[in-house]
């Protein structure tokens, strides 16, 4: 691969992510992290619920979060999601938040989350032979496709 995977989505934020300034929350920056991180999987692979339908589950071992803006109630957001890192056990992913506006961007939040793979029962466990592939070139396997159309 020459340049690590990474997909792009754009979304504004919403009342109910602010306090009482109209400032988004620090805590509500993570689930836009888990929205760019799904996104990207599914781009790669299929959706993240088909992982968990095998019986393998991504647990989030680690965050790092670094907060440069804020970001305010309705501004547009994107959130770039790279894939840092692939081992048999794990995947990590970085991220940027910015805001969009027509000057350019502004960045919001500089992130990185680590995950393990686990089974149902918690135990950590490899991730399947054909997810590791896919990610790790950027694009389904055929034993990965999933005929999406």
């Amino acid at each position: 691969m020459t340049s690590a995977p990474s997909c792009t989505v754009e979304f504004r934020a919403r009342y109910a992510e602010t306090d009482q300034m109209g400032i988004v929350y620090h805590a509500n920056y993570l689930p836009w992290c888990e929205i760019g991180r799904t996104e990207l999987i599914r781009r790669l692979w299929r959706p993240y619920a088909q992982l968990e339908a095998e019986g393998v589950m991504l647990a989030v071992t680690e965050v790092s979060l670094r907060y440069h803006s804020p970001a305010r109630y309705d501004d547009l957001v994107r959130v770039v999601t790279t894939l840092a890192q692939v081992r048999s056990r794990g995947v990590a992913f970085e991220y940027q938040i910015h805001r969009v506006e027509a000057e350019g961007t502004t960045r919001l939040v500089s992130a990185r989350t680590d995950l393990v793979a686990i089974d149902r029962a918690g135990a950590p466990v490899r991730l399947p032979p054909h997810v590791i592939d896919a990610f790790r070139h950027g694009k389904p396997t055929e034993q990965s496709d999933d005929s999406r159309g």
